[in-house]
Formats: C-alpha cells, structure tokens, sequence
C-alpha cells in the first residue's frame, strides 16, 4: 500500500512523476472534486430500483482521496488493474469499480476548467506585419491520433486504420487559448481516418467561439476561413504546385509557426499521460471522457504555473 496519500505526498518528486501533478496542485484538486464526488455518490445511492438501502454493503477499502490518487495514477501511468491493485492494496475488481466511479467526476472537473477566452480582455503583442490580417485573440486547433486495439471484424477494423500512422486509431481535437496556453475545448473522439478539418466540422466549435475570437490551424485546416467567416480562421500558407514557395510565405509561416506553437507544447503535457499515449485496452470506450479529465489536469498544471 505504498501509494497511499499519506505516504506518497512525503516523497513530491515521485508524487509528481505518477500523477504529472505538484502536491499542492492535487490538494487544489481534491478540494474542487469533493463537492461533485459526493453529489454524484448521492446520485447513485438515491437510484431507483436500488435494493440495498444507503450505508448497506461493504464498505470502500480506499478513502475519496485515495480513490482520486489512484485514477490520477492510472490517467498519468496507465498500468494494468492488476498492477495498480497491488500499488494500492486492493483487487483489481476494486480498482475498475474506483476509476468507474471517479472518472466521469474528473471529466466533469476538466470540463468545467474550460472557458473560452474573453474578447474584451486582449493582449496585442508584437507581431510581425506579415500576420496583421490573422486574429489578435484566437484559439489555436490540433488533433492527436492514439493506437487502439483492431477491431476483430474486417470493415470496423478498416473504418479505424489510419494511412498516416498506419495503424488503427482514434483521433481527438484539442482547442487551446493562445495566450494563456489552456485548453477550451476537446471534441468528442472519432476514428483515425477522420479527416481534421471533418472533425473541425463535426465538433462545432467554430460556432461556439466568442465574437471576434480567431481560430488558428496547420494545413490540416486550409479553408477554415470559409467555414465559419466571422471565426476569423488562419493557417499557414501552402506551396504553389510547380512552383518554389515565395520568400514572403516562407517568412509568413515561420511567423505564423511561433503563434501556434503553445498547442504543439499543450499537446505535449497531455500526452504525458500514457491513458492517451499507449495502445487503448478499453476498446475504444471511455476515450473523450480520459482526454477531457486530463485536459482538466493540464488546465491545473496551467493555472498554477501562470504568473499571478
């Protein structure tokens, strides 16, 4: 039982290096959590058509603190129920149960650390001229891809191969506040092969962005403009076919480059997290409600680490 709270916050390098999280970050978290943790327990005990009146059954071997250890270990490490059972001195049966219960509390948890930014609170920074017609306050757009575990029949199977990767996938969207580098928004998770600027489409956020907030993409999303105009879409500019590419759009990409790099290092943090880094074991389930509960860590990792 040596990943106990009460013993593993006495150690906060490895504390940080199993939950991607500082000490104090995940006291900030148990803080916040409690409230919707026991709303979401009052839920499930007040069911109907329960059999057991409240307080009956055995009771749980871990307390909520430990039980949301656990799942920010297994979203961080992503070992196997046996493994984390051991850690944590209970079955694997018990651990499924905590991270069925806990999960869908830290999901709700991270979507409610997304906000999109506020247009009335831009910070014009200097840029280069070449980008003066892109957006000053925007949302930068990427997708990630994660490896999954091929469907056994041929065309479900087939519908998950990405040519990119070449391998079977599911692929998430992240939007991320260019200033502060938070994450706003994350789609729900779609097949590999699905193109970005499909599930650009599909996720809707475009529609959902602020007046006059911009929304900024890598050539995945050539034409993003002309989805949603008043979105004020920008991307890097392509090579004319036959043709070499104009120093002035070479210079214009290199600009454009350092505005859209704070998702690439976003992306980074969450892929810190091996839930969306090694090979899916859930069969694709579960997969928007990981990435959202880690991007709700990411946004804390954010926030904490901001200057006051």
């Amino acid at each position: 039982m040596i990943m106990r709270y009460v013993h593993l916050c006495q150690h906060p390098k490895v504390f940080q290096a199993v939950t991607g999280l500082q000490v104090t970050e995940f006291d900030q978290l148990v803080k916040e959590v409690l409230p919707v943790y026991a709303k979401a327990e009052r839920a499930r005990l007040d069911r109907p058509g329960r059999q057991r009146a409240p307080g009956a059954g055995h009771p749980f071997a871990l307390a909520v603190r430990d039980q949301l250890l656990l799942t920010v270990v297994w979203l961080r490490l992503y070992p196997t129920h046996e493994v984390l059972g051991y850690l944590f001195g209970v079955s694997d049966s018990a651990v499924w149960r905590v991270i069925d219960r806990v999960l869908p509390v830290l999901e709700q948890a991270g979507r409610d650390t997304m906000r999109m930014p506020d247009p009335g609170k831009k910070h014009r920074r200097t840029l280069e001229q070449l980008l003066q017609d892109t957006p000053e306050l925007a949302v930068v757009i990427d997708s990630f891809e994660q490896r999954v575990q091929r469907p056994q029949a041929h065309a479900e199977a087939d519908g998950y191969y990405s040519g990119k990767k070449r391998q079977h996938t599911l692929k998430s969207q992240v939007a991320v506040d260019e200033p502060s580098g938070r994450i706003v928004d994350v789609s729900d998770s779609v097949p590999g092969p699905t193109a970005d600027i499909t599930l650009l489409k599909r996720s809707g956020i475009l529609e959902r962005l602020p007046a006059g907030v911009g929304a900024l993409g890598d050539l995945a999303y050539v034409g993003i403009d002309k989805l949603h105009p008043e979105a004020l879409g920008a991307c890097p500019r392509r090579k004319p076919r036959g043709q070499p590419r104009a120093a002035e759009d070479r210079a214009y990409n290199t600009a454009f480059a350092r505005r859209r790099i704070r998702v690439e290092h976003t992306l980074n943090r969450q892929r810190r997290y091996q839930c969306l880094t090694q090979t899916d074991r859930h069969h694709r389930r579960l997969h928007t409600e990981r990435a959202v509960a880690v991007a709700g860590l990411v946004n804390r990792q954010i926030d904490h680490r901001l200057p006051a």
